[in-house]
């Protein structure tokens, strides 16, 4: 809005004048007026009628305008509205627009934002609140209130320190009153006294004045050290290469021999420096490295597979809790390494003192596929590549570690040899093998077990040969010994009770007895499971005929030494009982099993695997007919071997694709102390401390019993 002035406007003087003026005027007529009507002198006139007051002469209007511009003229308002101005309605100019002021600082961003490490992208950062804050002034003060906290601790400081100053007070004031009772004499001493001010910078009592000690000189003389004069030329090489030498010395020689001349020094220096460089070229292919590249590496690979390591340690399946009889596998990993991807894993070995660690036989059950073999040692800590690989000539059919001596791992080839590794050493050369010389056998070697009978380490094999041999390893070569010769047994009679011998039979497994080492079980190609014994090596102790197909597996029960089970390529999965020629339980999986194997918690808990790439596992004291598990693992693979592991509930299957596959046992397959407890809560008994191979005996017993009157105790 603009506010426009007229082009003539009169001055203020005129202004002025004409106002003076005008007052004057009105203030003679007002007097006159005043005057006519209270003077007594003049004669009163009688009141004449009214006449009709004349009529005034109306002004137009825009004389009076002119007359009244001339005196006053306002300034002329002109409103100029600028082009973006909004139009509002009256109701809108009648409404109250309220203005919050706040504390904000205008000129602070609100729109900041900051990359999140934790999220992985850009968000927005919220104000703080010092963020609007701003200080004009401060001040730091000395005055604290009355009724706070510091005020009232400083008080109290005050007059505690006042109750200390009071005693001291009192101590004085009660000597000065002594002083004055003990007579005029002492009296006008102490006022003598009291009256001679004392120099406080030099002033000293009389108990204070003691004698000062006269002084003592003391002196010692030694011998001085002996002096020698050398001359020589010094430089910065001369020095580095003299301590260079004085520290080699010190650290090769004695005090005594360091008095050598410089070019002997010298010599010291050059072969030092050779030895380093061949150390420095040696560093990278050295133990120290290789071990820190190992940890490296399993660091990086816990790191990748972090998920799967957190299930191995605390999942649960708690769906378990709702499924009475059944549980399941969890999937872990799948170890394998690509120079055994066309090869068939044949065996698998847990090591019994580290429990991470698993060896893995690779060749091939095809007589016409035949290669070289290969020995893979797998970690649970590094799932990505083996610790050890070992090469060998012919395909590997079956290993074994030592139980007392986790590094030496005896190891059986298509091709009849024998061989013995130290896998600590970190070479892939064995350190015994057999040969024509020492004795070999001529057919494929299908299983490997050590068993110590003396003070020398050996070992026993079984091949297809018809022999078991006793293989002892000493200074210089690896001896054998057979100790068994599986011949046919062909009944010629039905009538007659002793079988003829003729010709040997293929051994395909064996197992010694935990608690008889004498005892050992031999499965053969055409099915019969023969009980043998190291002191009879002429004739088998028992026969059990219950398989029509060759025995892949036989396995002695580690808790109860008359049980033991077998499978074979017949479909089928058995259980015995050595003093009986008849199996007990009898389970058809519907595919040719590749191996069995019983779990190291329970007694009667076993896991098989199939053909068809399915894992059972089986608890005879929950379900004595049908598996608790049935699940399949791999597809378009065959399943050859399963082991369990000695301390975690795990189980590893290997397939005729050279995978290892790891699998977590659920809750429900691991039940295995539940019967004990109620049979000592029945009979009442105290608790007591019982191992766990009491227990699980204890369990296997009350199985028999619960399948065969007989077996009961």
């Amino acid at each position: 809005m603009v506010l426009e002035s007229p082009k003539s406007v009169p001055s203020s003087k005129q202004n002025k004048s004409r106002r003076s003026t005008d007052t004057a005027k009105s203030r003679g007529d007002s007097a006159s007026k005043l005057r006519k009507q209270t003077n007594p002198r003049q004669p009163q006139k009688q009141p004449e009628p009214p006449k009709p007051a004349p009529k005034k002469k109306k002004k137009k209007p825009k004389d009076a305008e002119q007359d009244q511009s001339a005196q006053i003229q306002e300034p002329i308002r002109r409103v100029v509205k600028p082009e973006n101005q909004l139009e509002l309605s009256e109701k809108e100019l009648e409404e109250d627009v309220t203005r919050i002021l706040t504390g904000d600082d205008p000129n602070k961003p609100k729109n900041v934002c900051k990359f999140s490490f934790k999220d992985k992208c850009y968000k927005p950062d919220p104000p703080g609140q010092g963020d609007n804050m701003a200080i004009h002034f401060s001040l730091e003060g000395s005055s604290m209130h009355e009724d706070s906290d510091e005020c009232k601790k400083y008080r109290e400081r005050e007059a505690k320190l006042r109750e200390q100053e009071e005693p001291d007070a009192k101590v004085t004031s009660d000597s000065q009153t002594t002083t004055t009772s003990s007579g005029t004499s002492t009296a006008s001493a102490s006022t003598a006294v009291g009256d001679h001010t004392r120099n406080q910078f030099n002033f000293s009592e009389r108990a204070s004045q003691t004698f000062n000690n006269p002084p003592k000189s003391r002196g010692v003389h030694t011998e001085p050290p002996p002096i020698t004069q050398y001359q020589d030329e010094v430089s910065q090489w001369k020095i580095h290469d003299s301590y260079k030498s004085d520290f080699l010395i010190s650290q090769s020689m004695d005090g005594s021999a360091r008095n050598i001349s410089f070019d002997d020094k010298l010599a010291s220096i050059v072969l030092a420096q050779e030895d380093s460089n061949d150390n420095k070229a040696d560093t990278i292919h050295s133990e120290n490295m290789e071990h820190a590249l190992k940890t490296m590496e399993r660091l990086v690979n816990q790191n990748a597979e972090d998920e799967v390591f957190q299930d191995f340690k605390y999942f649960e399946d708690r769906a378990d809790q709702f499924r009475n009889g059944e549980g399941t596998l969890l999937p872990l990993w799948r170890f394998s390494t690509e120079r055994a991807n066309r090869k068939q894993v044949t065996s698998l070995c847990w090591n019994p003192r580290y429990n991470d660690l698993f060896a893995v036989g690779y060749g091939s059950y095809d007589f016409m596929r035949q290669g070289i073999g290969m020995v893979c040692c797998f970690s649970l800590k590094n799932t990505s590549y083996p610790e050890y690989v070992i090469s060998t000539e012919s395909g590997v059919m079956c290993l074994d570690f030592h139980p007392q001596h986790p590094s030496l791992l005896a190891v059986g080839c298509y091709d009849g040899t024998v061989l013995a590794y130290d896998i600590s050493n970190g070479t892939s050369r064995p350190i015994y093998s057999s040969s024509l010389r020492s004795g070999k056998h001529s057919d494929p070697v299908w299983q490997v077990y050590w068993h110590n009978s003396g003070d020398e380490l050996n070992f026993y094999s079984i091949s297809s040969d018809g022999r078991v041999a006793n293989w002892t390893m000493n200074k210089n070569e690896l001896k054998m010994e057979p100790i068994m010769y599986l011949k046919l047994v062909n009944p010629t009679k039905e009538d007659s009770d002793e079988p003829t011998l003729s010709g040997l039979a293929g051994g395909c497994s064996f197992d010694f007895n935990k608690k008889l080492d004498n005892l050992f079980l031999v499965g053969t190609e055409e099915g019969s499971i023969h009980e043998c014994s190291k002191a009879y090596s002429g004739q088998y102790i028992k026969t059990y005929d219950g398989h029509h197909m060759g025995v892949h597996t036989v396995r002695w029960n580690p808790f109860h030494e008359d049980i033991f089970i077998s499978c074979s390529a017949d479909w089928t999965v058995k259980i015995w009982d050595h003093k009986s020629s008849q199996c007990i339980l009898h389970f058809d999986l519907g595919n040719a099993v590749g191996g069995v194997c019983w779990s190291p918690y329970s007694s009667t808990v076993f896991a098989a695997v199939t053909t068809d790439g399915k894992v059972y596992v089986f608890d005879l004291s929950q379900n004595k007919r049908e598996p608790l598990c049935a699940q399949k693992v791999v597809k378009r693979a065959r399943l050859t071997n399963a082991a369990f592991n000695i301390k975690d509930f795990i189980l590893i299957v290997g397939d005729d694709r050279g995978g290892v596959h790891s699998l977590k046992l659920s809750p429900n397959l691991r039940k295995f102390a539940e019967v004990e407890e109620e049979k000592g809560k029945e009979e009442g008994e105290e608790e007591k401390e019982v191992d766990n191979d009491t227990i699980q005996n204890n369990k296997m017993v009350k199985l028999l019993a619960s399948i065969d009157k007989k077996y009961a105790r």
